[in-house]
């Protein structure tokens, strides 16, 4: 397989912007998180059915990640049972456009057949 280079004017994008925004929103189950946190608030029981498959470990670790990130805000309120809900930052709602590019790319390449996606 041919290696790509990347031109002098990548360099300045992927060096250091593309891998920011990785590194926020990169893994398994954040984007989906944000996706579903640019719906409505949630509570973490919300997220645990909206996100089949996610472990209860893995869901918190993702969640703090996002709010060290500055993407979540996470809101205790002081009852008996605890009750937590997470919603978007300012900063989270500027994702929105990222992620509806994603979702309209997703649509456009699984509109393709199979041989045209290798």
């Amino acid at each position: 397989m041919a290696k790509v280079r990347p031109r002098k004017n990548d360099k300045k994008i992927v060096g250091c912007s593309v891998e920011t925004t990785l590194q926020a929103i990169g893994g398994r189950w954040k984007v989906l998180i944000i996706h579903h946190l640019l719906e409505r608030t949630c509570r973490f029981g919300e997220l645990t059915v909206l996100l089949k498959g996610v472990s209860a470990r893995t869901l918190t670790r993702q969640l703090r990640e996002l709010e060290a990130s500055g993407i979540i805000n996470r809101v205790v309120y002081p009852q008996i049972p605890p009750k937590v809900e997470y919603s978007l930052t300012k900063l989270g709602l500027k994702l929105n456009p990222i992620l509806q590019a994603m979702h309209e790319w997703g649509e456009e390449v699984g509109r393709l057949p199979k041989s045209h996606r290798d």
